[in-house]
């Protein structure tokens, strides 16, 4: 994919940040070298340094977005930017902004609406083994629910193409909202592809926002309630199997008394069996109904995603594509 290419698509950068003073200078001023012709946004986040001011200096188009959280930048970025390819970074240096003409470059090659770029060196981030032990686990438990399309679902550094990021709808609020973009993706079954490269630390003095247990149990709930709404006969099954299996206990004692002697004792313990068996088919019965709605919803989703008008650089990928074979043929 030749440079010029590249300088011919309307590319944006989005750079989410909170509190990043001391490294968004040098993170806008690697984005614009790397991607002379992109625009570079940074969304600030109530920074309550200068964030702002750095990223203004380097050069960056500063917007701020008073909904605390990740989710709600993104959000707002994606409601607000027009362009043919986003590439969304993280404004804490830990990411290569020399590495995003590659994502580019994959996305159009590949043909995918996002590529992530899963990151190399995650396990050392400063030492936090509790962060790389929760990547470990979330990223098993999204593959054992959503499927095998991903393998590092928190990585923050991506490219879109304008079909992804208008027809995402981003209902998140926090860091969860990297899960949330994964889950569309597989949900959807868009064309999707992964870029090894390399994870940084970061400079001495500047600090995680993520806390391992409050963001943990943030993204745990997401995982419950992207599983309900995109899964209900699954999430919903399992609440019924429970509701059945603590039936069956109750009940079995009952039941054997009952054949012994025929005589039931327990009336109440009887009963209460009774109800939470009537429980489970009534939460199964609300499975069936809510996958059937699920999947209606899921064919609008589609429908509009395919209603949006292909990017320039799939335009320009099959031109060359197309001029490739023709020369081939000659």
């Amino acid at each position: 994919m030749t440079q010029a290419l590249l300088e011919d698509l309307d590319i944006a950068v989005l750079l989410p940040c909170y509190n990043e003073a001391q490294t968004i200078g040098d993170v806008v001023t690697g984005f614009r070298a790397a991607l002379p012709a992109a625009r570079v946004y940074v969304y600030d986040n109530n920074s309550t340094d200068s964030t702002a001011l750095r990223a203004a200096l380097a050069g960056a188009t500063v917007v701020r977005e008073r909904r605390q959280g990740k989710g709600n930048v993104v959000r707002r970025m994606f409601s607000d930017i027009e362009a043919d390819i986003y590439i969304m970074a993280d404004g804490d240096g830990t990411y290569a902004a020399s590495d995003a003409p590659e994502l580019i470059r994959t996305l159009i090659t590949e043909g995918a609406d996002m590529v992530v770029g899963t990151r190399r060196g995650v396990r050392a981030d400063a030492g936090r083994q509790g962060h790389a032990f929760g990547n470990r686990i979330f990223n098993t438990l999204f593959r054992s629910l959503f499927g095998n399309d991903f393998s590092d679902i928190f990585s923050g550094y991506r490219a879109f193409s304008r079909r992804f990021a208008k027809s995402f709808p981003a209902v998140s609020g926090g860091f969860e909202i990297e899960t949330e973009m994964s889950v569309h993706a597989s949900r959807l079954r868009l064309p999707v592809a992964e870029l090894e490269l390399d994870y940084g630390r970061r400079p001495e003095g500047s600090h995680s926002k993520l806390s391992t247990f409050r963001d943990g149990a943030r993204i745990l709930w997401m995982f419950a309630m992207l599983m309900k709404e995109t899964r209900p006969f699954t999430f919903f099954g399992a609440i019924s199997g429970g509701f059945m299996a603590l039936s069956l206990t109750f009940m079995a004692p009952v039941l054997g008394e009952y054949f012994r002697t025929g005589l039931v004792d327990r009336m109440p313990t009887w009963v209460f069996s009774l109800v939470l068996m009537m429980l489970s088919f009534l939460v199964f019965s609300a499975g069936l109904i809510l996958d059937s709605l699920a999947r209606a919803r899921a064919e609008q989703l589609r429908i509009h995603y395919m209603n949006l008008p292909a990017g320039r650089h799939v335009r320009s990928a099959r031109k060359a594509a197309d001029k490739a074979a023709r020369h081939l043929a000659a």
